[in-house]
């Protein structure tokens, strides 16, 4: 997970951000009649799908309850509808301004960017967008433990501003990788001290109990077990009531092409049963009572996560 250089490594996005490995910068070029395309391209997504699950279970019903399951995890399990939703919500944004001044379209084509890479993240990033999912919950289960945050994890930028949205809640971030192609939201952040690039490889540059709750996404599925040992143990060290770890499930769908241009390396993602083991051969204890409280808020909130999430305490 460490920050290659820039001149002799790929950056991830180098020309826009997450939207340039898939083509989306090109939309400030494009022709009037491009949002039409996009519905098109969008109704074949759908087409295909849906033949391909009609010939798999025998019929066009048991297609169409394929379906309907499949939109239950649309953030994380199923990249396909994700992506019908992008191209579908362009087209729909981008057709009343086809007789707008070009200064409109620009302005359009600069926020459709930002909310294409938003939605993308549920693709590439889902425990990143499950943190900001997770917020409420985890501020019923930690209560007080909330008032002083460290978030570790790729886009931590979008977890620490909503983070910041809550009261009397302090909010810092790490971003294990380079944010050269970040927004200008992302970097006043940075300029501000409040999120900082780190290789999380190494010893985390705070003292002990600096904040009272740390959560990491993501990050720790780019990680051998050689430097898992290392840093999840100091994460715990820099906690004071808790650390809470969002990982992917085994199965789950991702952006591979991007993983590798971002990390290096795709995913290892893990079972709950290998993280438990881990746990106790690091000297790493569940957090039952947090466990317990989270679990009730998610009941009550009708809270069903796509990622794998684990309560540990903090060192003592």
């Amino acid at each position: 997970m460490s920050r290659r250089s820039s001149k002799n490594s790929r950056r991830f996005g180098e020309s826009g951000g997450i939207g340039a490995i898939f083509g989306f910068n090109s939309l400030s070029r494009s022709s009037p009649y491009f949002p039409i395309a996009l519905i098109l391209l969008g109704a074949v997504f759908v087409f295909v799908y849906l033949y391909s699950s009609s010939a798999q279970f025998g019929g066009n019903r048991q297609a169409l309850n394929r379906v309907q399951e499949s939109t239950g995890d649309l953030s994380a399990n199923n990249p396909v509808f994700t992506m019908v939703t992008v191209i579908t919500v362009c087209a729909f944004l981008l057709i009343p301004k086809l007789s707008a001044p070009s200064k409109v379209l620009h302005q359009v084509n600069f926020d459709l960017k930002g909310m294409i890479s938003f939605l993308l993240m549920q693709v590439i990033f889902p425990c990143t967008v499950e943190v900001q999912e997770a917020i409420p919950i985890l501020k019923k289960a930690y209560g007080d433990s909330m008032h002083k945050v460290l978030h570790i994890g790729p886009n931590t930028c979008y977890v620490v501003s909503r983070l910041l949205k809550e009261e009397e809640t302090e909010a810092w971030g790490i971003e294990p990788y380079d944010i050269e192609d970040a927004d200008g939201n992302c970097k006043a952040l940075v300029r501000r001290g409040i999120v900082r690039v780190a290789d999380i490889k190494f010893p985390l540059p705070y003292r002990p109990k600096s904040f009272s709750l740390v959560i990491v996404s993501d990050a720790v599925d780019y990680l051998s077990p050689k430097y898992l040992n290392k840093t999840i143990p100091d994460l715990a060290r820099v906690s004071a009531h808790g650390l809470v770890i969002f990982t992917g499930l085994p199965g789950q769908h991702r952006a591979k092409v991007a993983e590798v241009t971002k990390f290096g390396r795709a995913a290892k993602l893990r079972s709950s049963s290998w993280w438990v083991r881990f746990f106790l051969q690091t000297s790493l204890e569940e957090n039952e009572a947090a466990i317990k409280k989270f679990q009730q808020a998610a009941t009550k909130s009708s809270y069903h996560p796509n990622c794998q999430i684990f309560h540990l305490k903090s060192f003592s």
